[in-house]
């Protein structure tokens, strides 16, 4: 994983994370990167120092700061407030699959991987109509379109994968 310093094109700093740089390239080009303040997809990696570790002498004690020899101290920038990782209309797409995947699984039968099978019987009248859901291959998935069968894949929960 790396992480980058990203800007957006009104100058919003915020921080993300990617598998790799060229999944940084991707996701960017694809728009998939937005700005978690103005949701802006003109996204650029901002400048970044790298963190590397001197390796050719001994560490030694941080020195003492100076004395400020009684002067004012001088206010750092304010703090600023964190930045959401993840932009509003992904978290309202990922609420929206959140519900669609709960809707099916409280409605509808899980016939597990017969769903290619229970699919044909219901469509051919063989079965009594109802709503299913289960697994499917890629390949029994294809078949059933080919035949007319109307199928669609749930979508994942989004948080079962992170």
């Amino acid at each position: 994983m790396i992480r980058f310093t990203l800007v957006c094109d009104s100058g919003h700093g915020f921080e993300s994370w990617f598998p790799s740089g060229s999944a940084y390239d991707e996701q960017t080009a694809r728009g998939f990167v937005t700005c978690p303040v103005c949701d802006s997809a003109k996204i650029t990696k901002a400048p970044m120092a790298p963190a590397v570790a001197r390796t050719d002498r001994e560490r030694r004690p941080a020195a003492e700061p100076p004395a400020s020899a009684g002067l004012p101290a001088v206010p750092g920038p304010p703090p600023t407030a964190p930045v959401p990782m993840i932009a509003e209309p992904e978290r309202r797409l990922r609420a929206l699959l959140k519900a669609v995947r709960e809707h099916v699984v409280s409605t509808a039968e899980h016939v597990g991987d017969r769903f290619a099978e229970e699919a044909r019987a219901i469509h051919y009248g063989d079965a009594d109509s109802r709503p299913i859901y289960g697994e499917a291959t890629a390949h029994e998935a294809r078949e059933l379109a080919e035949e007319g069968i109307e199928v669609m894949p749930l979508p994942p929960a989004p948080d079962d994968r992170h």
